[in-house]
């Protein structure tokens, strides 16, 4: 088993041994791959690692080459594999055999415990660091991207050093803190968050007099080359070092305070929310919060947005628990109930009343005046370190005017909403909560049930996570059904949830239910939006573009893309990359209820929307290939079709609809329009020449029935000639003959001698597999002909390249080499580059047959720059990978 070390110098070791990983560009690209976590690395990722901005002419090849002696070097030491995965690699091997991997474990385990400073840290933390052997990533290649990735590493280290020497502190080791701590802040003097503990760890060693000049220093250092001030970590610290018997500072004397009512000041307000019971995980979030402290010099404000039921209030209640003690002049919280539902939204006049009390203001001198309410409540808590919570704020207005504005005061504020505004106009610090993942899902319903109830179900309990969405909220509700049932399974609970009929009804407990709470936040949608989500509900994917959604209302694409925003801004439609749109399920299953699914006439906008979007991806996906079938005459205007610039644009617009494009096949059959139904199949067909392996019978099926419905001998032909190739790729060879063998007879009734050559080509193929060599050339004789006479260059092209090929396969090589060179001859040398490749591929391999070593190596490497040229990045590392195995050198 091979272990992987990148916290120090690159290694690898099997059983005590290293491995001989190679030169710095070697061990580069296995640590790209290694940081990746298993997930996909382009080769142009590789090749910036590598080179940066300059890379050589050849460094894909280069890249390859590392690549493959990478793979001899791991795989016969131990479970490591390299995969090729379309334009890049994946690395497969055990999370605990990478050192980086253990680490972050390590880390995340500690703050667990409790958000790393409980003494029970710190042999979690110890051990984590102990994994480090210098310097990350060393000798490796010296470009941006590596001094970045180690930059990240080495900042999570100092991380994690901070976190020990604050549980060394907590657990009564501060001397040992001190020594930990004193070396990482003496070469990052301005890093606040490793000077604070090791302030706390000086006093708490009775060197009070060293804290205060160390927290002096930084503060000069801070002045004079960033220009700011102390952050509150270290401003807490040094107020403990004040506080500290017999040591009292003379700069820790408070500036009188105007606005103090008679009688004197008082007690600080301590207005804090009831901290949550059961509270999980959010360790980003809570550190989120705790930045925000830090984000401005002047009265941060950290706006908290995030769906509903997302558990947006119990975090900031969590944290204010902790954070209370950071703000001596008290906390200020009000509820305001903007998405409250079965009561009006909290009036901020009355809230701002209620502040100046508990700041001391007697009731009777109250401003009676808004504006004058506003001003003595900003004059009050100048000079003062006060937290206000506004929490389930509706928008910016209900806000504005109980921000304190003061520097020292810090807001923290939680909304649905993501309120751009008071982003925009008080510069306020958004942190987007996001639904629970499966382990932190799996520790909440532990803290409802128990942890030796989650522990003996834990498939079902991260089936339960899932069907919950992640929402804190859903799951405290399914962990109440299932705690006052303490013998049910939680399996039969998760068979419940599966249903989506019920599923919402499921989700209550007394007087919460989780579809009053999102009918709360629908409620303050206008009415386009409103419908919009109603409709997005039905879509028959599981995201939409602008487009789609544009055709789904029937609208103009600037109003649509307004409504979107609308419900993205309200948290209940997410955003993705690439301009795509997502209903999580909870918030479809209720929007579903908003308004009845489509019928058939109006689903006919969004069907001809992927039928254009599907024509355009076709064209662009195989360059210089005749379009598959032409639009219906009645199909709908485009309203917005994707624009592809390249191969690679196509096929990632296909992956991307796949599911929505095979779902509407379904969709239009089922409506009844047939004659969409069969042409969307048919224009998946460079996907599923791409990827004949998956699973194509039902969307196929479905148009074959729905040809057959119209009776249309084109579409039956062109859908069996799909459909069998399908299926002989996957060795059914019995069910393939049923759709290839008449599919010829069905093209030449519809008078369509390109189809019926391509057909028989497609049927050759499949006599050509079951071991009938003559049958197949016969064939392949015949659709060449026939192709001549359609008088198509680029279907001429692809019949000779079979009928070629099959010369090839049956020793006839000089034959082949005949008719691949005739084929390259019938188009342009500047057109359909991808069949030219072929071609030329062909012609590399007929001239290998014959001895003819240089000249076919030369044929490969242009096959391989023709491949890339139209996007085949797979085809050309074929190709090339021919080139490199003829053992001649290689040419430009």
């Amino acid at each position: 088993m091979l272990d992987f070390r990148l916290l120090g110098p690159v290694e690898a070791h099997g059983d005590g041994t290293a491995v001989d990983l190679g030169p710095p560009k070697r061990r580069t690209v296995l640590a790209v791959l290694l940081l990746a976590d298993g997930a996909l690395v382009t080769t142009d990722r590789l090749t910036e690692a590598l080179w940066h901005e300059r890379p050589p002419t050849h460094a894909r090849t280069a890249v390859q080459g590392h690549i493959s002696k990478l793979r001899r070097a791991l795989h016969p030491t131990g479970r490591a594999a390299i995969v090729t995965a379309g334009d890049g690699y994946l690395l497969r091997t055990p999370a605990d055999r990478v050192d980086v991997r253990r680490f972050r474990a390590g880390v995340l385990e500690a703050r667990r415990i409790h958000r790393g400073a409980a003494p029970a840290a710190v042999p979690v933390l110890r051990s984590a660091l102990r994994l480090w052997r210098g310097p990350a990533l060393a000798g490796l290649c010296p470009t941006p991207l590596i001094a970045s990735l180690a930059a990240e590493l080495e900042d999570a280290r100092l991380i994690a050093v901070e976190e020990l020497g604050q549980a060394l502190t907590a657990g009564h080791l501060a001397e040992e803190a001190v020594g930990l701590l004193r070396g990482p802040a003496g070469r990052h003097p301005l890093r606040e968050s490793l000077v604070a503990p090791l302030l706390d760890a000086l006093l708490a060693t009775d060197r009070q007099a060293a804290a205060i000049e160390l927290y002096h220093e930084t503060v000069r250092r801070l002045a004079e080359e960033l220009g700011v001030g102390p952050g509150p970590a270290m401003t807490r610290a040094y107020a403990r070092i004040l506080a500290a018997p017999d040591h009292a500072h003379p700069t820790a004397a408070a500036p009188a305070r105007p606005g103090t009512p008679a009688g004197g000041r008082g007690a600080p307000p301590l207005l804090l929310p009831r901290g949550p019971a059961g509270f999980t995980g959010r360790t980003s979030e809570l550190a989120a919060l705790d930045a925000t402290l830090t984000a401005a010099p002047d009265a941060p404000v950290c706006l908290v947005t995030g769906p509903a039921g997302v558990g947006k209030s119990a975090l900031v209640a969590h944290w204010a628990q902790h954070a209370a003690p950071a703000f001596p002049d008290g906390v200020l919280y009000a509820r305001l109930g903007g998405f409250a539902g079965t009561v009006p939204a909290a009036d901020p006049a009355f809230v701002l009343r209620d502040f100046l009390v508990a700041l001391g203001t007697r009731p009777d001198d109250v401003p009676q005046n808004p504006v004058a309410a506003e001003s003595h409540y900003r004059t009050l808590l100048r000079h003062r370190r006060t937290l206000v919570i506004l929490d389930d704020a509706l928008d910016h207005d209900q806000v504005r005017r109980l921000l304190p504005g003061a520097a020292g005061c810090a807001t923290v504020v939680t909304s649905r909403n993501r309120m751009e505004s008071l982003v925009a106009g008080d510069c306020a610090r958004p942190l987007l909560v996001d639904r629970l993942g499966p382990q932190d899902g799996a520790a909440l319903l532990s803290a409802v049930l128990g942890a030796e109830r989650v522990a003996a179900e834990p498939d079902a309990a991260a089936h339960l996570v899932r069907l919950c969405d992640g929402l804190p909220l859903a799951l405290r509700l399914t962990g109440a059904r299932l705690a006052t049932r303490p013998q049910r399974p939680l399996r039969e609970a998760a068979d419940e949830l599966h249903d989506e009929q019920q599923r919402l009804a499921l989700l209550a407990a007394g007087d919460v239910d989780l579809a009053s709470v999102l009918r709360a936040g629908v409620a303050h949608l206008p009415p386009a939006a409103a419908d919009l989500l109603g409709l997005l509900a039905h879509h028959l994917g599981p995201d939409i573009d602008l487009g789609g959604a544009a055709a789904l209302a029937a609208a103009p694409p600037a109003d649509t893309r307004a409504v979107l925003d609308r419900l993205v801004a309200a948290n209940l439609l997410e955003e993705r990359p690439g301009g795509r749109y997502a209903l999580h399920d909870l918030v479809r299953l209720y929007a579903r209820t908003l308004r009845p699914a489509p019928g058939p006439e109006r689903i006919l906008p969004l069907l001809d929307h992927y039928l254009r979007s599907a024509l355009a991806a076709s064209a662009a996906a195989v360059p210089g290939s005749q379009p598959c079938c032409a639009l219906p005459a009645d199909v709908r205007p485009a309203v917005v079709v994707p624009d592809f610039t390249d191969r690679a644009g196509a096929m990632a617009w296909y992956a991307r609809e796949r599911v929505t494009l095979v779902a509407a096949v379904a969709a239009a059959a089922g409506a009844g329009h047939h004659d969409r139904a069969w042409r969307l199949a048919a224009l998946l067909w460079p996907l599923v020449v791409q990827q004949p392996e998956a699973q194509w019978d039902g969307p196929l099926g479905r148009a074959l029935a729905s040809a057959a419905e119209l009776a249309d001998a084109d579409a039956e032909s062109r859908v069996r000639t799909l459909l069998g190739w399908v299926l002989t790729q996957q060795a059914r060879h019995e069910e393939a003959a049923r759709h290839l063998e008449p599919a010829p007879d069905l093209a030449r009734r519809a008078g369509d001698l390109e189809g019926e050559a391509i057909a028989i080509v497609n049927l050759a193929q499949l006599h050509d597999r079951l071991g009938r060599p003559a049958t197949a050339g016969r064939g392949y004789e015949r659709a060449h002909l026939l192709a001549r006479d359609a008088g198509s260059p680029q279907t001429q092209m692809l019949t000779t390249y079979y009928l070629a090929r099959h010369h090839l396969d049956n020793a006839r090589p000089a034959r082949a080499l005949a008719l691949a060179r005739d084929g390259l001859g019938l188009a342009p040398a500047d057109q359909v580059p991808a069949r030219r490749a072929m071609l030329t591929d062909l012609c590399g391999q007929a001239l290998l047959a014959l001895d003819r070593q240089v000249e076919a190596s030369e044929h490969f490497t242009r096959a391989a720059r023709l491949a890339e040229q139209d996007g085949f990045t797979a085809d050309a590392a074929a190709y090339d990978a021919r080139a490199a195995e003829t053992g001649v050198p290689g040419r430009t």
